[in-house]
C-alpha cells in the first residue's frame, strides 16, 4: 500500500514532526510504500525517505509581498497545489494521513487528496479545528468561546498574538476552512484522547469520523531504554517541555523554589531567559536547556517522577508518554486529555490548583523509595507502543469505505 504522510515541518521541531517522522519509518518497516510531503524549510534534516517540499512562506517575512504569500497559503492554499498535484499523480497514494498542516501547508491538501480517491486520515496534535489560536486558552485559562459557534471572539478578545489584524486573519482562516468542509473530505480524524474526541464532537465534527487512538512511543526512544545503563533513582524531579507560559511552568518553578528537592527543567521556549535570571538564587532548580534524546531519557530514568503543570487543554504528550515508558510516574494537572493518559499508571497523580502542587509533590516524594518502576515501564511500553498504534491504524483503514485508488490495490 502506497502512504502519502503530510506535516508542515519535517525535521524534529516538536511532537508532530517527531511522531510524523517515527510513523513514516515504522510503516515502511511493515511494508508500505512511504512518501512524507512538508514545507520547505533551511533546518530541514536529513531524511531516509523520499519527501516533497511546498515553497516555503514567512508570516515574519521582512516585505510585504512575502506576508501577502504567507497570508495567501493561510487563507487558500497559494503555492501549494502544483507541488501536491504533481505528487498525488505520481506517487498515486491510497492513503492520505495528515497531521499539521494549517498555516504553513493547507487544508487544501486534504481537498485535493479526497477528489484524487485517496482515504484521508487526519491525526489531531493541537486544538486548531476547534479554537482559531490553537490553544484553547484566553487570559491564561481555558476558553471554549469558539467551540460549536462562530469563532468571531477571537477578533473580540485579540486572542491571536493580542493583535487585531492577526485575530481578523485567524478569523477568516477558521471561516474558509469550517467543520462541514474539513468532514465532507476527511474519512478519520484520529483523536489521541478522549477528551479531544469529545471536544470535536462539541465543535459539530460528525461522531462516526472521530476514533481514538493514542500516539505511541517511538522506536528511537524505545531503543533507548531498553539500552540505557540501570541508575539509582534520586529523591529528584523533572519538567521536561516548552519554556512558555500555556505549559504552567512559572506555577511550577513558584512552587519549587519553596521546596528543597532538586527540579531538573529539560527545554528552551520564549521564557527561558527570563525564568533563568529570575530563578538564579535557587541553588536547587536546575535549567538544562533542550536535551537530546539520549540525555532527556536519561534524565527520566533518574528522577522520581516528572511534572506536567499545563493550564491549557493538553492533548497527548510526548514528555508524558516518554516519562511514563521510562518507568517514571507523572504528577500533572487535571485538565485537558491528560487524565485519561493516567488513569491506569499508578502511583501517577494529578492536581486541580496551584495550591495543591506543594503537598502532591510531597506526597509523591514520600512514596518514591516503594514505587515499582519496572512494572510501570513495561505495562506503558506495551500500551504506548507502535505495533497497538499499527494494528489499530490498519484496522481503521479496513473499516472505511473503499475508494478507486484501494480497489486497484
Amino acid at each position: 500500500m502506497r502512504v502519502l504522510l503530510v506535516n508542515k515541518f519535517l525535521y524534529p521541531r516538536g511532537g508532530d514532526c517527531i511522531h510524523t517522522l517515527a510513523l513514516a519509518e515504522a510503516l515502511q518497516q511493515a511494508g508500505h510504500e512511504v512518501c512524507l510531503y512538508g514545507m520547505h524549510h533551511d533546518a530541514q534534516s536529513p531524511l531516509s525517505l523520499k519527501a516533497h517540499f511546498a515553497s516555503e512562506v514567512n508570516f515574519q517575512h521582512p516585505s510585504p509581498l512575502g506576508r501577502l504569500r504567507a497570508a495567501g497559503r493561510l487563507l487558500f492554499g497559494t503555492g501549494i497545489d502544483r507541488s501536491f498535484r504533481t505528487l498525488l499523480r505520481t506517487f498515486q497514494p491510497h492513503v492520505v494521513h495528515l497531521h499539521n498542516i494549517h498555516s504553513y501547508l493547507s487544508p487544501r491538501v486534504a481537498q485535493l487528496s479526497h477528489h484524487h480517491g485517496a482515504k484521508v486520515l487526519w491525526t489531531l496534535h493541537d486544538y486548531k479545528l476547534l479554537c482559531p489560536t490553537y490553544s484553547c486558552l484566553r487570559s491564561g485559562v481555558p476558553c471554549e468561546l469558539c467551540i460549536g459557534h462562530s469563532p468571531y471572539h477571537v477578533v473580540r478578545h485579540r486572542c491571536m498574538k493580542q493583535r487585531l489584524s492577526a485575530s481578523l486573519l485567524a478569523w477568516a482562516e477558521s471561516l474558509v476552512w469550517s467543520a462541514p468542509r474539513l468532514s465532507s473530505w476527511v474519512d478519520a480524524f484520529i483523536c489521541p484522547s478522549p477528551f479531544m474526541a469529545a471536544k470535536m464532537r462539541q465543535g459539530t465534527f460528525p461522531s462516526s469520523q472521530l476514533h481514538v487512538l493514542p500516539n505511541f512511543l517511538t522506536p528511537e526512544r524505545q531503543r533507548l531504554i531498553a539500552t540505557a545503563t540501570p541508575q539509582p533513582r534520586q529523591l529528584a524531579y523533572a519538567y521536561l517541555g516548552r519554556l512558555s507560559a500555556e505549559k504552567g511552568i512559572e506555577s511550577l518553578l513558584r512552587c519549587a523554589a519553596q521546596l528543597p528537592y532538586p527540579l531538573y527543567v529539560a527545554g528552551t521556549g520564549p521564557l527561558e531567559v527570563q525564568l533563568r535570571i529570575q530563578y538564579a538564587h535557587c541553588p536547587h532548580i536546575h535549567f538544562l536547556g533542550p536535551l537530546p534524546a539520549p540525555q532527556a531519557i536519561a534524565l527520566l530514568q533518574r528522577v522520581a517522577f516528572t511534572v506536567v503543570p499545563s493550564i491549557c487543554y493538553e492533548n497527548a504528550p510526548l514528555s508524558l508518554i516518554e516519562s511514563l515508558c521510562c518507568g517514571t510516574p507523572v504528577l500533572a494537572r487535571r485538565l485537558g486529555g491528560i487524565p485519561t493518559l493516567l488513569d491506569t499508571a499508578a502511583p501517577s497523580q494529578l492536581f486541580t490548583t496551584d495550591s495543591e502542587l506543594p503537598s502532591a509533590i510531597h506526597r509523591l516524594m514520600s512514596v518514591a523509595p516503594t514505587i515499582d518502576h519496572h512494572t510501570l515501564s513495561v505495562d506503558s511500553q506495551r500500551r504506548f507502543s507502535v505495533s497497538t498504534y499499527l494494528t489499530y491504524w490498519h484496522q481503521l483503514l479496513d473499516q472505511l469505505p473503499s475508494t478507486s485508488l484501494s480497489k486497484a490495490h
